[in-house]
């Protein structure tokens, strides 16, 4: 073990070594931040900038930095080959000399781990022992770990075998600028929009800066403080220097007076105007009140606008530099919001091409495919991070000539769904039914299905193959969106997008992100409520249409079952075609209420229909044979491995079985209606044939013309026991 002695330094010395941590990807700026700052042998890591200076440069960092998190002062470090070591080290600094008294609180922010600190909780046990155990050695009393505003903030990293330790000198993370007491829904870390708006190549001279997405108006208020020479601390009534014994409080008042001086001369001699759109008048309030706050507002001008209509503001000042555009659109990170965020930074993007030339703009997304929307041309781009969010910053410089984008993909794909949106939608109205398929995957480049239901479009994707590249496959997607959201005549709120691919275990009944796109679709007589956006399946599936209504003419008078009953819209057209009774069965109690309701919605009350929630293969084991039924309908999954199942279900390798025991509840002259959707399914005759079942294959009867493409999308039997 080795302790560097010259390191517990905590004096007014020239000489203090001192960390300043940021987010990733802004350690360049920090560097060149913490040189302007006067600080010495400045040196760039990941997470950060080691840099020296006295105490005056340590509260100058504190107080300017726009980019820092935390400013810490190295107190100790060493080597450590076991973790009993950790106490002993720490306890060499003279923490005494530290802690103002030993009544004082204080908090272990640990990080890192190795072979011996494996838990940041452990780690920060060790260096909380080692402070006691200097207290008790110099006979005072020891001071007291608080989570709760806590006087000092100890900061202790490890790294394989090296530990480090320091004081945390501003307290509170510096992001907490002190003047945003409110906040947006989505609200931008300070740190972050300070390092776009310096990213976005903003001078000291600017004049104009406008952000159509402003919100709590982050990003323009960090613009405003570098323009008038804020120091971004100067709010700030709370340090954690203050309470340290090293605290020299004449320097530091020294720094502020210098600070508020900067800002005021700079107020007096300079001209600016920031300008902040939302569509949400309420936190543009919130905006004017952090503008106040700050002594901005003068300078700022908020107005309620839809970005996506916006031109550029009046400008009233006289401007030596091209007026400046920033903003950090929406990234429509819930399911459902990919199609709204995608038409709105295409239609953003038009409008900069229109009516913003001459300007500067620089755009904060959360994905490239979404800056490829805007079809402009970057003149750069950074990589930030938004929390553990990786985010683009690009800058576009409209002072040039932007080119005409060419569409790069054919028209085929607006062509196809143009002929079949022709095709279907008179089809549909005549057919009776107002949810239907209008494309599945056509054209193999675009591998998706798209649904109509009522006025709402549903786009399901398929898993690419893996020789398609991720990107290629998302930018074929997303222009598959951009195409139907111009070609087909529904609303961005009326369009939403799912993943569709193989699921197990709970991910079969993971429900998403609520969006309640909810409408009631009919088909033929009967009435069904589906979700469009809540759930990976609507609640209707819309390709056994045929099935559902041919139950419906074999129901009258008869009494039915329908084992995994889903949202029971079987079990409807059974009771509207006349049953006599029926028994819907099914493993979810969220659906089973979802048929409950199907079923009101048509008004269809009786005690003649049962709910039954059960495993239907267990059900149909435990079932007595007394208790039989006329037709049976059995639409069971392809496989299932719900959590709540005794037996993994795969419906090839155990159809003959699951029909055997629905025959056994059978009526005499009885029928079975069994379906699946198995794109390979290969019906078992001659086990069935064992069994004493016989099949006839509907399958072909059954499929509706909108579904046409893929013959194998479902099979449909009619199975009877043999004579």
């Amino acid at each position: 073990m080795t302790t560097n002695k010259d390191i517990l330094m905590t004096t007014t010395s020239s000489a203090m070594r001192l960390f300043a941590t940021c987010a990733k990807g802004l350690e360049p700026l920090l560097f060149d931040e913490l040189q302007q700052l006067g600080s010495t042998n400045v040196r760039q890591t990941a997470g950060g900038c080691w840099f020296e200076g006295d105490l005056a440069c340590a509260y100058r960092v504190c107080l300017w930095t726009r980019l820092a998190n935390r400013v810490l002062l190295m107190l100790g470090e060493c080597f450590i080959k076991r973790a009993q070591d950790i106490p002993v080290a720490v306890a060499e600094t003279p923490w005494e000399t530290i802690f103002q008294s030993p009544q004082q609180t204080f908090l272990i922010d640990f990080s890192g781990r190795n072979h011996e600190i494996r838990h940041t909780q452990f780690g920060a046990q060790l260096i909380k022992d080692g402070i006691v155990d200097r207290f008790r050695a110099q006979g005072l009393e020891r001071p007291n770990v608080s989570k709760e505003e806590p006087d000092l903030r100890i900061n202790a990293h490890i790294q394989k075998e090296k530990l480090t330790w320091y004081l945390d000198l501003a307290g509170d993370s510096l992001h907490k600028r002190g003047y945003r007491q409110q906040q947006g829904a989505a609200p931008l870390r300070e740190t972050l929009a300070a390092a776009v708006v310096i990213r976005s190549g903003m001078s000291k001279e600017q004049g104009v800066v406008f952000d159509p997405f402003c919100g709590s108006g982050t990003l323009l208020l960090e613009a405003a403080m570098i323009r008038f020479e804020r120091a971004p601390g100067l709010a700030r009534t709370d340090w954690g220097f203050q309470r340290w014994s090293g605290h020299d409080q004449n320097i530091w008042a020294a720094e502020l007076e210098q600070a508020q001086q900067r800002f005021e001369t700079a107020k007096a001699e300079r001209q600016a105007q920031f300008v902040g759109f939302d569509n949400d008048p309420q936190v543009l309030a919130i905006a004017e009140q952090n503008a106040i706050g700050l002594g901005l507002n003068e300078f700022c001008t908020w107005q309620v606008a839809n970005a996506e209509q916006v031109s550029a503001p009046a400008v009233s000042i006289n401007q030596e530099q091209a007026p400046l555009l920033v903003c950090n659109p929406p990234y429509g990170e819930r399911l459902g919001e990919e199609i709204q965020t995608l038409l709105l930074y295409r239609r953003f993007g038009a409008q900069l091409r229109e009516h913003f030339s001459g300007w500067q703009v620089a755009v904060l997304a959360g994905d490239d495919s979404l800056l490829k929307r805007m079809k402009l041309r970057s003149q750069r781009k950074y990589k930030l991070f938004n929390g553990a969010l990786e985010t683009t910053l690009a800058l576009y410089d409209l002072t040039q000539k932007q080119p005409e984008f060419t569409q790069s993909q054919s028209n085929d794909l607006a062509n196809r769904l143009n002929k079949n949106y022709q095709k279907f939608e008179k089809w549909s109205a005549k057919e009776g039914v107002n949810a239907w398929r209008l494309y599945d995957a056509d054209l193999p480049e675009y591998n998706a299905a798209i649904d109509i239901y009522d006025d709402c479009v549903v786009i399901q994707e398929y898993a690419a193959p893996k020789d398609i590249p991720e990107a290629v496959a998302k930018d074929r997607l997303w222009f598959l969106i951009d195409t139907v959201a111009q070609t087909l005549p529904y609303s961005a709120e009326n369009i939403t997008l799912k993943v569709r691919q193989r699921q197990s275990g709970k991910q079969q009944y993971q429900k998403q992100a609520p969006r309640g796109l909810v409408r009631v679709v009919h088909e033929y007589d009967a009435q069904f409520e589906v979700n469009l956006s809540d759930y990976l399946d609507t609640g209707l599936f819309i390709d056994h249409r045929w099935a559902r209504r041919e139950l419906g003419k074999l129901s009258e008078g008869k009494s039915v079952l329908n084992l995994f009953a889903y949202t029971c819209t079987a079990s409807v057209h059974a009771a509207l075609g006349g049953a006599s009774d029926i028994t819907s069965v099914d493993l979810s109690k969220t659906y089973l209420a979802w048929g409950q309701r199907n079923f009101t919605l048509n008004k269809l009350y009786g005690r003649q229909y049962q709910f039954v929630q059960a495993d239907c293969v267990q059900w149909l084991r435990e079932q007595r044979p007394q208790q039989r039924y006329d037709v049976i309908f059995l639409d069971p999954p392809t496989f299932s491995n719900s959590k709540k199942m005794d037996d993994v279900l795969d419906i090839q390798r155990d159809h003959v079985q699951l029909l055997k025991l629905a025959a056994r509840l059978l009526k005499n002259g009885g029928v079975i209606l069994f379906s699946n959707n198995k794109r390979r399914f290969k019906l078992d005759e001659e086990g069935l044939a064992e069994a004493f079942l016989v099949a006839q294959d509907l399958t072909q009867r059954s499929i509706s013309p909108d579904f046409a493409r893929h013959k194998g999308i479902h099979h449909l039997f009619k199975v009877r026991q043999s004579d």
